[in-house]
């Protein structure tokens, strides 16, 4: 049977079991998941937080995180600035990047959602409003939500992966891991 981990990934902790080639010891999956044989299905930036799926079949680690199956991930972005419809309106249509046009992605303003604080904290800056939103998209490109908020004038403060198809962070805190039945 397989096996399928759900872990929070806490802010500045590699998507990876190990750190070679790195002058600074940075902390890995292998601090808070001691189940031999799993790997991720996916990454998470080092500097975003949230759910993050481990796997010891190859076949679903494949369909987690290749997009051609376009599996849903779900975000909640504290972004810079009030964000306004016409930047809401662009991020549904798709934006282009860099490396492309992205895939439309769902999009809606949202409240303050209510998290685990973050640690180091955002930054505060009583001048600059900040807002939330809930982007769904269906790639996964190398940082590709803060670039999408980017291109459209809302630079990502704070980036957390809630959701990755029908499976979610909710109930675990950062550093938190549980098995799931599949």
């Amino acid at each position: 049977m397989s096996r399928l981990i759900l872990f929070n990934k806490p802010m500045n902790v590699l998507s990876q079991f190990t750190d070679r080639g790195s002058p600074a010891e940075r902390q890995t999956l292998s601090e808070f998941v001691g189940i031999p044989g799993v790997y991720p299905a996916g990454r998470l930036d080092r500097d975003s937080e949230g759910l993050l799926l481990l796997t010891d079949d190859g076949r679903l680690q494949a369909r987690i995180a290749d997009p051609k199956f376009k599996l849903q991930k779900t975000y909640l972005v504290q972004v810079e600035g009030t964000i306004d419809a016409d930047a809401l309106e662009r991020l549904r249509r798709g934006v282009n990047l860099k490396d492309g046009p992205t895939r439309p992605a769902l999009a809606e303003l949202i409240p303050p959602p209510s998290l685990w604080p973050r640690d180091p904290p955002i930054r505060s800056r009583k001048t600059v409003s900040d807002s939330w939103l809930q982007l769904t998209i269906q790639e996964g490109r190398n940082r590709q939500v803060r670039r999408m908020t980017a291109a459209v004038g809302f630079p990502t403060l704070r980036l957390v992966r809630w959701a990755v198809g029908n499976w979610t962070v909710e109930g675990l805190a950062p550093g938190e891991w549980r098995e799931v039945r599949i």
